[in-house]
């Protein structure tokens, strides 16, 4: 990936951290949006030459015209884009707010959207890729996740119609929906351990993903070369969780 630009979205921890590495290992040049100003930082550290840190809430439509700024007063383009943060509250169906709906569509969906149209005329100069974040949870409509579910979703939808608009400007559009044990999901375990056992035991490999070795560079083929005639996909970095037909 030497002489790429892309832009993570919370991309100084957890999975976005892990995709960071991954691309400045690979040869790119990062810039990782968190509202983690710690984590940014020390990520930061790693190679600051090729990893800039731009602490913004991703909701903001400001953030994602500061985070295509900083790309290009640092690394001179942008190729490539990943819309990885996402917030939400896990509770059952009727206790959600509209707090609590506001915190994920404007996270997830919005967030997403910010950063694409920001992204959109860059993109089209280098023929780049987006790389979307879905989620098994949306697929199956998994308890205690009404909000996040939805907006995966609505992310999915998003994701297919921009492939579709935005083929004629050299641009692919790609979803990957990745199980993996972050700390959320440490986290969602001691909340909910029925369901996470209930998860575990359904993954026909046998374990929950590792954001570096399984799901980055999942994220790092669909930015690259080798997935140049691919778009509007949705790809399950999953242990087979979940087999899309």
């Amino acid at each position: 990936m030497k002489n790429q630009v892309v832009i993570v979205t919370g991309g100084a921890a957890g999975i976005g951290g892990a995709i960071t590495i991954e691309l400045v290992q690979r040869g790119a040049s990062v810039v990782a949006v968190d509202t983690n100003d710690e984590a940014g930082k020390e990520i930061a550290k790693i190679n600051p030459d090729r990893i800039a840190f731009l602490k913004g809430d991703i909701s903001e439509e400001s953030v994602a015209k500061e985070a295509l700024e900083l790309a290009l007063s640092k690394f001179g383009k942008l190729t490539g884009l990943v819309n990885n943060a996402h917030a939400s509250r896990q509770k059952p169906l009727l206790d959600l707010t509209q707090d609590d709906w506001a915190l994920s569509i404007g996270t997830g969906l919005n967030g997403t959207l910010n950063f694409m149209k920001a992204a959109h005329p860059e993109l089209a100069k280098n023929g780049g890729s987006i790389v979307n974040f879905g989620s098994g949870a949306g697929l199956n409509g998994q308890k205690n996740q009404a909000s996040y579910a939805a907006a995966k979703e609505a992310i999915r939808g998003l994701s297919r119609v921009a492939a579709n608009e935005w083929a004629e400007d050299g641009i692919r559009v790609n979803i990957v929906c990745p199980l993996a044990l972050t700390e959320g999901v440490a986290k969602w375990k001691e909340t909910h351990r029925d369901q996470y056992d209930e998860v575990a035991e359904g993954i026909p490999l046998g374990r929950f993903g590792n954001p570096q070795k399984d799901i980055a560079p999942v994220v790092a083929f669909l930015l690259g070369e080798d997935s140049q005639y691919m778009t509007g996909q949705t790809l399950m970095a999953d242990g087979g969780k979940i087999m899309l037909r």
